[in-house]
């Protein structure tokens, strides 16, 4: 090791995520330990914030911003985060010896050279008083990588019992080991086309997935949605805001089908895409607000022989910000954090800027 980071067996950190879903901030307090080269944690504290209606908006229309309007909500968002941070500390006692942000992503274009997670760093440090590191996806890119999935280094090395692991958030990523490499990719859209449809309903969300079980598969809008290129193209890749844009709503919005058979021909859309990816051995480790949509569950279930293993629900609500808790004490040790066979850089790397406060 080449500081004192490396030295200590057990670190407190906390870790920040914000999804494309846009269901709130998750807040994970996790101490990590590494014995005899090996890495175990302990969830100690976690919690949501939930989006107030103003902030929501503010991070929805964020990519159509002016820059200086853009440059603003940085830092706006920093000091939220940092905010947040503190009220956390303040209410678990919890002494943590850094904060871990994944910010919240406005552009994702890795095939142009760039990705943007607001939240500034400087802002949060300070903010919250607090060592921090951010911008964890920025160096992958600038590597030829597309900056996405970072959570596979936590399933490597944190979840290695399971053979598949899963995460339903606004996309499907899964990630696995393939001839002693991690591989993993976004299989396709879950929440980011299912809430707002959803809403029509003046639901935030089908819970359990009740609205699309009401519906009906259309075979035409199914085969559509299922023939878009990105599904035939070989890992590494990623998705974003942009690919639903551009792709994924014009064939749902030519349809004229009622809500509930759109939403139960998405349902199908994505057991399909998400089960054709698996081997049929072994088990899947399943997290992410999607894992406690029941009927979503049920129709990739029966689609595979893998089995699927839903954890205790604060595992399927903070992995991700346990992971990137995790990625950040990495970063702090000079350890690799960033996968170069799950992102396609040119090589690993250790990402992360820190900020001191």
């Amino acid at each position: 090791m080449t500081n004192s980071w490396g030295s200590r067996k057990t670190i407190k950190a906390i870790g920040m995520m914000s999804g494309t879903s846009l269901d709130g901030l998750d807040i994970a307090a996790v101490e990590i330990t590494e014995h005899d080269k090996k890495w175990s944690f302990k969830l100690q504290e976690a919690e949501t914030i939930s989006y107030t209606t103003e902030w929501k908006k503010r991070l929805q229309t964020a990519h159509i911003l002016s820059g200086t309007e853009l440059t603003a909500l940085n830092a706006k968002y920093g000091l939220f985060l940092g905010e947040q941070a503190r009220k956390f500390i303040n209410n678990t006692k919890f002494a943590t010896d850094l904060i871990a942000s994944h910010g919240h992503t406005v552009f994702h274009q890795p095939e142009n050279g760039f990705t943007l997670q607001i939240g500034s760093g400087a802002h949060l440090s300070t903010s919250s008083n607090c060592l921090t590191v951010c911008d964890f996806r920025t160096g992958d890119v600038v590597l030829g990588g597309q900056g996405a999935p970072l959570v596979p280094i936590g399933d490597r090395l944190l979840f290695s019992e399971f053979e598949y692991c899963l995460n339903l958030g606004g996309f499907a990523n899964i990630s696995y080991e393939e001839k002693e490499k991690r591989k993993a990719f976004d299989n396709c859209p879950v929440n980011i086309v299912l809430n707002p449809l959803a809403e029509k309903f003046d639901q935030p969300f089908d819970k359990n997935g009740e609205l699309g079980r009401q519906g009906k598969v259309n075979e035409a809008l199914l085969k559509k949605l299922n023939a878009l290129s990105y599904y035939r193209h070989q890992p590494p890749k990623s998705l974003g805001r942009e690919w639903i844009e551009s792709e994924f709503l014009p064939i749902l919005n030519k349809t004229e089908l009622n809500t509930r058979d759109k939403m139960r021909t998405i349902y199908e859309h994505i057991a399909l895409q998400i089960t054709k990816d698996l081997s049929g051995d072994g088990k899947m480790l399943v997290t992410g607000g999607g894992a406690f949509n029941s009927f979503l569950m049920e129709r990739m279930q029966a689609l595979t022989s893998t089995e699927i293993i839903l954890p205790e629900t604060n595992l399927i609500d903070y992995k991700e910000a346990i992971v990137f808790a995790f990625m950040g004490v990495l970063r702090l040790r000079e350890e690799i954090n960033c996968l170069a066979s799950v992102t396609g850089a040119r090589k690993n790397s250790c990402s992360g800027v820190i900020f001191l406060p």
